[in-house]
């Protein structure tokens, strides 16, 4: 199931190019990538990881809630991370030409199903 929409979130969004979902341990618990030349999406997930990790924990310290969802643009790519629960997010790599607002809606809207298939 995971591995369905994963697929269907990178294939719907306008210049997707990855997804994972991936405990904050850094561990992938299921992803789907298109080939992308000069770059390691599995690492790249990985490394984000620890970030997030440093985030959530900021926001535990400073009590301004939940971490939601977090959004990383760089000179080649978007990456949006949607937080399921305290121990799963995913990950979404976009194009930097692609579509950033209809990955972050497909993460939302696709989120609770996520959530549910982890219970």
């Amino acid at each position: 199931m995971f591995a369905n929409i994963l697929q269907a979130l990178v294939e719907e969004t306008g210049g997707g190019i990855g997804a994972v979902l991936m405990g904050y341990d850094g561990i992938a618990i299921e992803q789907y990538f298109q080939p992308c030349d000069g770059i390691d999406l599995q690492l790249v997930a990985v490394e984000y990881s620890n970030i997030l990790k440093e985030i959530k924990k900021a926001g535990e310290i400073l009590n301004t809630g939940a971490m939601e969802e977090v959004s990383i643009r760089t000179e080649r790519f978007y990456v949006v991370v949607r937080i399921l629960s305290d121990e799963y997010f995913v990950a979404l790599t976009i194009d930097a030409n692609g579509n950033f607002g209809k990955g972050r809606y497909l993460l939302l809207r696709e989120s609770g199903n996520l959530k549910e298939a982890l219970a």
